[in-house]
């Protein structure tokens, strides 16, 4: 046996219920019985074998080396991380001490691009122990059972839609309040646009939360607090508390748009990209069923309080069915692992490097809101493509308010007809849905041929983009009442389609463009796509009136028109585009002297 394979860090000696196990598969027979007797436990057919730490050779032939990785996006915030690995490897002990992550160069450092010049951190603990999965660990979600991952994944993306749909649950129905509260129709509006405002705040307080305890606790407490305000909302005396617990409605929802995508992340390795194309899917449905739904609510009964109770009955639902998935961050695993092994043993160095590194809450307040923001001013390529989101999500919101206007007057129908002309944005959906697999075989292909780049992603964007302006051009040239309703309602299969395929892609494009800081990356893209989608409504109508049908629908088709040069421009020239604007490249986390030569 060689020196580091005799060298172990650990504080485990002998058997220890919590001691470094590895899982594998095994049927209980003579031999089982002799492992047993040798300080080995059972547990059906999986054996939990006894192991020690993690050495430099077996770090090696797992593959890691002195360069750092980009973090996954299932890494918590840790700065100056060393061993960003962490949740996703499984090892054979369970157990990577510091020293050895030391041995083979995982020094806490920064590395400056622009001086070329490495300057150490704070080293941690060499005495500290890492926890990770082990091998065929069963706590490990990506080796939970596919048909239950693939339920899960289901599940939360009906969680999208439920805070979705409760966006648009009373643009069916604002005739309604107009009536109850005796006020206008721009006030009215103002009762999809603060939940949508909601949107964008939530995320900055759900988003880091899920990081510290956990994405289920989050569920449970925002849709719990979301279930419970749709209450004053349905018995509101006046119009203030309606406005004031719908933007609260928003920020507790919020947290099913800011953590099912990562939630996703945690479930998922090979299969990312199709989980990822779903739920793409589900920001964009959810208000189209609240369209279709409350419109026949609305026509039917009359009642403002009804489309509430309804919504508060969808998402009492998703609170009960969203509370008995387990746990999916592994961090949050893996950190209650590490608190029972230091219980257990009596080590206090064993930990993750997320307890190991904490952030300050100054450091915290940096990674979740003053970086976002950052963003918005430091960042024009994070911008651009943030923009193109915001454009295609606030032209969403604005169809809810522009078909009432075009179909009423052309054709007379009413709130309940009007919903179903919704269904053909649904169709175009679908259909984009059945392309992302094609997406995803492509960039398979490519990352077999050569390492890819973040532009590989925008395939996706190119195709989708012509068609939301096409189908805008549709809309404007469709809207005359010598023109069968089949004509204005067809032109949602288009920007149904062009909108799931943009937003997969630009966001799948964000993710590997700024992997070093996806999450900020992210929570800018959610900021400004929310401040849109709550735009829009305010001035949709009035436009439609003065500009008229088809110049209100041909002024949105032309600035889509100008927005489909961002992803050609962006795969033709992303890479120099990106030297040239990005304050760093955030594409890589570490960057070693060979890997500069």
């Amino acid at each position: 046996m060689s020196e580091d394979d005799d060298r172990s860090l650990s504080s485990v000696d002998g058997y220890d219920p919590a001691a470094p196990k590895e899982f594998y598969d095994d049927d209980i027979n003579a031999d089982a019985q002799s492992s047993i007797s040798q300080g080995s436990q059972f547990t059906g057919n999986r054996s939990l074998r006894i192991t020690r730490t993690e050495t430099k050779k077996s770090l090696n032939e797992l593959g890691l080396s002195r360069s750092i990785p980009v973090p996954d996006l299932v890494n918590p915030p840790v700065e100056n991380q060393i061993f960003p690995e962490e949740y996703t490897l499984e090892t054979t002990t369970g157990l990577v001490p510091v020293q050895t992550l030391q041995s083979i160069g995982r020094i806490n450092s920064h590395y400056d691009r622009k001086s070329h010049e490495i300057t150490d951190e704070k080293s941690l603990d060499p005495e500290i122990e890492l926890v990770t999965f082990v091998i065929n660990d069963p706590e490990n979600p990506h080796n939970w059972n596919p048909v239950a991952r693939w339920a899960y994944t289901f599940l939360l993306s009906m969680l999208v839609i439920c805070a979705a749909y409760g966006s648009s649950c009373l643009a069916g129905g604002l005739s309604t309040i107009n009536e109850k509260f005796n006020v206008s129709e721009e006030v009215s509006t103002l009762s999809v646009s603060l939940m949508v405002i909601g949107f964008a705040i939530g995320p900055l307080l759900w988003a880091p939360l899920s990081e510290q305890i956990g994405r289920r606790p989050v569920y449970f407490i925002s849709f719990g607090l979301y279930t419970i305000f749709n209450i004053p909302v349905a018995l509101a005396p006046n119009i203030g508390t309606v406005l004031v617990c719908r933007f609260l409605c928003g920020v507790f929802s919020a947290s099913a748009l800011s953590n099912v995508g990562a939630s996703l992340v945690d479930l998922h390795k090979d299969t990312r990209g199709l989980a990822i194309a779903f739920f793409s899917f589900c920001p964009y449905s959810g208000p189209v069923f609240g369209g279709v739904v409350n419109g026949f609510i609305s026509v039917s009964t009359g009642r403002f309080d009804l489309m509430i109770w309804v919504n508060m009955a969808f998402a009492g639902v998703m609170w009960i069915i969203v509370s008995s998935i387990p746990e999916t961050y592994a961090p949050v695993i893996l950190k209650k692992r590490a608190k029972q092994m230091r219980k257990d043993t009596g080590n206090k160095k064993i930990m993750t490097e997320q307890e190991a590194s904490p952030m300050t809450f100054s450091e915290l307040l940096n990674t979740c809101l003053y970086r976002p923001l950052k963003f918005v001013i430091q960042e024009p390529v994070l911008v651009l493509i943030c923009v193109f989101v915001c454009l295609i999500y606030s032209m969403l919101y604005a169809f809810f308010f522009a078909y009432p206007v075009i179909f009423n007057e052309l054709y007379g129908y009413k709130d309940n007809i009007i919903g179903l002309m919704f269904i053909p944005i649904l169709m175009g959906a679908g259909l984009a849905l059945l392309t992302t697999p094609l997406l995803e075989k492509q960039y398979s292909i490519i990352c077999k041929k050569r390492r890819p780049v973040p532009e590989d992603r925008l395939i996706g964007a190119m195709i989708g983009s012509p068609f939301p302006c096409i189908a805008l051009f549709i809309l404007g040239a469709t809207s005359y009442k010598h023109i069968i309703w089949v004509g204005p309602a067809s032109s949602g299969i288009l920007f149904g389609y062009g909108m799931v395929l943009i937003y997969y892609s630009l966001n799948n494009y964000i993710i590997d463009t700024y992997a070093k800081y996806a999450a900020s990356a992210l929570a800018t893209k959610v900021f400004l796509r929310s401040a849109g989608g709550a735009a829009f409504p305010l001035f949709t109508t009035q436009m439609y009136h003065k500009l008229g049908l088809q110049w209100a629908s041909w002024l949105l088709a032309f600035i889509c028109l100008g927005m489909i040069l961002i992803p050609f421009t962006f795969y033709k020239f992303g890479a120099q585009l990106r030297a040239k604007w990005c304050q760093e490249d955030y594409t890589v986390y570490h960057v070693d002297d060979d890997d500069e030569e």
